[in-house]
């Protein structure tokens, strides 16, 4: 195993990437994968994805559209390890080995089971646990495979994550204490600059929400999108202000300093809204152009990407075989003779 420092994210295969996920999370590891200091894990949780997701295709169309976007972004493949999770089963037989350590009462304090069954008895459901899988239940023990297969040291992750790193945390340190030290105790990274990019109805930009910009979208549509954005009644020539305004933090998030004020005294000059809108197109669009390129070619050629994800997952198992027969070694899993 590396001696540098192991930095693991996952990407979840259920969605079309969008200008948040961008600004959020894929731009930052994207700029970490080109670190030499550390040894960056990136993989496709497309496990993780059938928690939420029965749909093949959709399944399968995500894990194309979410590979081709890091890589047409400019993922540092030579540098990280860029897989995806179903390729690496020693992940999946790890968490069985989790789950064998792992108390039912601290699975029963995570998050989503809560949440689940809280909507449950909300709706006045006889059964608190209707429509809850083992998979929803089991989430964080394979988020825990997922993270000390890889004895990754720190885990970059927004707040609502960090119980599943506590949990990680929790199992670690009882698989250790039972069977020898194995797994790196691993840290939560929680970005506070993170941008959170306001939607289209100026709430948080998320799918959930139904709000969303996707990142690749062609440029008619696109256009289309950003003249939707909602804005407040404010006539042309009235000073606005920028902080309070979508179409500002968009701008913002991907503008330079100096470019981010110009645009502030455009507001208190008075901006119109559609001026705005047609400046913020522009932008953006000059911003993605090349990327989008890359992508629509990235698309047209899905055996590039298998490619470059089957490199990933040799990668990846060179670190995990070995590792893994340790580990089956330690629990008695071994040869007789």
């Amino acid at each position: 195993m590396s001696s540098k420092l192991h930095v693991l994210t996952g990407i979840t295969t259920t969605g079309t990437p969008h200008l948040g996920n961008y600004v959020g999370a894929i731009r930052p590891a994207i700029e970490a994968s080109h670190r030499h200091d550390v040894l960056p894990f990136y993989f496709l949780a497309d496990y993780h994805a059938l928690i939420k997701c029965q749909d093949p295709e959709r399944v399968r169309q995500s894990t194309l559209e979410i590979a081709a976007t890091w890589l047409a972004l400019g993922l540092d493949t030579a540098n990280a390890v860029f897989y995806r999770q179903s390729d690496v089963p020693e992940i999946a037989e790890l968490a069985w080995l989790l789950n064998c350590v792992t108390a039912k009462g601290l699975m029963n304090r995570a998050h989503a089971y809560k949440a689940a069954v809280q909507a449950n008895q909300d709706s006045g459901e006889s059964d608190p646990d209707k429509g809850v899988t083992m998979g929803l239940f089991n989430y964080p023990v394979l988020m825990a495979a997922d993270i000390l297969m890889f004895n990754a040291h720190r885990v970059p992750v927004g707040r609502d994550q960090v119980q599943h790193i506590e949990m990680a945390r929790d199992i670690a340190g009882r698989f250790n204490h039972i069977y020898g030290e194995h797994f790196v105790i691993p840290e939560a990274v929680i970005s506070e600059d993170t941008a959170t990019l306001l939607g289209l109805d100026g709430r948080k930009m998320s799918k959930s929400y139904d709000n969303t910009i996707p990142l690749f979208l062609e440029e008619k549509k696109f256009r289309k999108l950003i003249n939707k954005i909602k804005t407040n009644s404010q006539e042309p020539g009235e000073p606005k202000d920028p902080d309070s305004c979508t179409l500002f933090s968009l701008y913002k998030a991907f503008a330079r300093p100096e470019e981010t004020a110009a645009i502030r005294v455009r507001y208190a000059e008075g901006i119109g809204w559609g001026e705005m809108k047609g400046i913020l197109f522009e932008y953006l669009n000059d911003h993605l152009k090349a990327a989008r390129e890359r992508y629509e070619a990235l698309l047209e050629a899905p055996g590039k990407i298998e490619e470059v994800l089957q490199e990933g997952a040799a990668k990846a198992r060179a670190y995990s075989g070995p590792f893994m027969k340790e580990i089956r070694a330690s629990i008695g899993i071994r040869p007789l003779g």
